[in-house]
């Protein structure tokens, strides 16, 4: 596994991200929205420190479920696979996401090196023909053994539905012979399925033995045929996993712009595709001698109103219901309820109207929104609209916010390093309620009655506006839009690629016009749309 990436400054490695590509058997929903969205809030946030970065998601369109889809409406299985795909690369648009390709693996640039992958594993002998008896999971499109089928109770575990006794004659890949490999890996890169939980939950299947896993099907049509055995049609999964290798050419790195990207920083999944991602893909990398990714990051499931979400229950957060959000509150005010409140722990996270408006008003109307909007009007009002000097005298002084600002910066990146989105917002969001809180202790607005406080009154409000400044750049990623808004009011310029520096106190010239804002307007609460 590679040395830890190096985040120091604007000459550090290039940073690679991606999502699991999305199956297009259904439409796209809240769990594809997330994720998708997580990833892009960290792909910026690399981008404003002046990384080189590729942000990777994409469409999964072959199987068995795809085929008999696309069966049932009277359509070939490209044509439902291109009007679903179409329905997920609409998300990129209505979510403003940065990514830097979109991968489908009916792309020719796909199927092209899964072919030679899979050749080159099977002539190497990490793949065999075998045949196989046991328990498939249809809707994950897994094999469980008998021992693990009882201790499902036959049923599918992200499903419930009744799991189906099949034998098949398929290619293999070895997976067993690399149980000591995965183990002495995972022994030594602690860090590398995240959260912590999820890493038990691996270390604790791995002990009941690895089982080599199928690389084919033979009873259906729509996927990439077997190299030298065209009867055979390469597992979807295995099909999947590749595309993170296959969106950068690494068939054939030594030609490929993009390779210099390999490894990926952080695959970001949902904990339900776990073992593929944690387990199966390792494997196929060892085999296929490349490098490991640094890091296989398993979120949680979103509930709605504290219930599983469920189209029978009538719960289920889909796009229109997503739209709608976006159009009473705005795109960025979903962003930031997204990646703050969001199931990126071993738990999972309630979506409710109701704490979404809460997060709304409390975070971004009453804190983020108001501190901007006050600052600004006294600037206007006592300042004429002019940024002031700070003359480095009065209480609370430009040495302890500097130092103040400085140590949030540090929290904020170094909590954006490791995925914490929520941990790398809170420290920006404490910025921001310090500037509140001073501007309640020192009452500038009461000061400025009196002409003789003008220099101190002056002094407050370039800290306060500087504060906002600062946190306003470390938001930027998770709210593109709105701190853009606020770049312009305040004529903040082009963000500099390089965040430390930016966010560095004193930054923000005296004398730059700076106009009132209204970043988030106050919403009326409603129960359903």
């Amino acid at each position: 596994m590679p040395d830890q990436e190096d985040h120091s400054g604007t000459n550090a490695a290039p940073a690679y991200i991606t999502t699991p590509i999305y199956y297009v058997n259904d439409k796209p929903h809240i769990g594809h929205a997330y994720t998708t969205t997580i990833c892009d809030v960290w792909a910026r946030a690399k981008r404003f420190e002046g990384r080189d970065v590729f942000f990777l998601t994409g469409t999964d369109e072959h199987g068995v479920k795809v085929e008999k889809s696309a069966k049932e409406r009277g359509m070939e299985p490209q044509a439902l696979a291109d009007e679903n795909a179409a329905e997920f690369q609409k998300v990129m648009g209505l979510f403003n996401l940065s990514n830097d390709d979109f991968i489908r693996t009916t792309d020719p640039r796909h199927e092209e090196q899964v072919r030679r992958f899979v050749k080159r594993l099977h002539d190497q002998g990490d793949i065999y023909l075998g045949e196989f008896e046991g328990w498939y999971d249809e809707g994950q499109e897994e094999y469980h053994t008998e021992t693990k089928a009882k201790e499902l109770d036959y049923k599918s575990p992200i499903s419930q539905r009744p799991l189906v006794r099949a034998t098949e004659t398929n290619y293999y890949f070895r997976l067993s012979a690399y149980q000591e490999r995965l183990e002495k890996f995972l022994a030594e890169n602690p860090d590398f399925v995240r959260p912590e939980a999820r890493r038990n939950e691996i270390l604790g299947r791995l002990r009941e033995g690895l089982l080599d896993v199928p690389v084919t099907r033979t009873n259906f049509s729509w996927g990439i045929p077997f190299p030298g055995d065209e009867e055979h049609v390469i597992y979807v999964w295995i099909d999947a996993l590749m595309n993170y290798a296959t969106a950068l050419g690494m068939a054939d790195p030594d030609s490929s712009e993009r390779a210099r990207y390999w490894p990926a920083s952080y695959h970001v999944i949902g904990k339900e595709i776990l073992w593929f991602h944690a387990v199966i893909w390792p494997a196929l990398l060892m085999a296929l001698d490349l490098p490991q990714p640094r890091c296989v990051y398993a979120h949680s499931f979103w509930i709605s109103e504290g219930q599983k979400m469920s189209k029978s229950l009538g719960n289920f957060i889909d796009l229109e219901q997503l739209q709608g959000y976006m159009d009473t509150y705005g795109r960025d005010a979903l962003r930031f309820f997204l990646a703050s409140q969001g199931p990126l722990g071993a738990t999972d996270s309630d979506f409710s109207r109701s704490q979404f408006h809460e997060t709304y008003n409390t975070d971004l109307v009453n804190t983020l929104g108001n501190c901007a909007s006050r600052t600004s009007a006294m600037i206007g009002k006592y300042c004429e609209g002019a940024c002031p000097t700070d003359t480095g005298e009065d209480a609370g002084g430009a040495e302890e916010w500097a130092q103040f600002t400085a140590a949030q910066m540090d929290a904020s990146l170094a909590a954006m390093d490791r995925f914490d989105l929520s941990g790398s917002i809170a420290a920006a969001m404490a910025i921001v309620r310090k500037v509140d809180a001073f501007i309640n202790e020192t009452a500038p607005f009461k000061l400025a009655k009196d002409p003789d406080n003008a220099v101190t009154v002056g002094n407050i409000l370039y800290r306060c506006a500087e504060a906002v400044r600062i946190a306003s750049c470390l938001l930027e990623a998770v709210m593109p839009a709105r701190m853009n808004d606020l770049r312009v009011a305040w004529n903040l310029g082009e963000p500099s690629g390089n965040i430390r520096e930016e966010c560095t106190w004193g930054r923000l010239n005296p004398g730059t016009e700076i106009e009132k804002v209204a970043l988030f307007p106050r919403v009326e609460f409603t129960e359903s749309e």
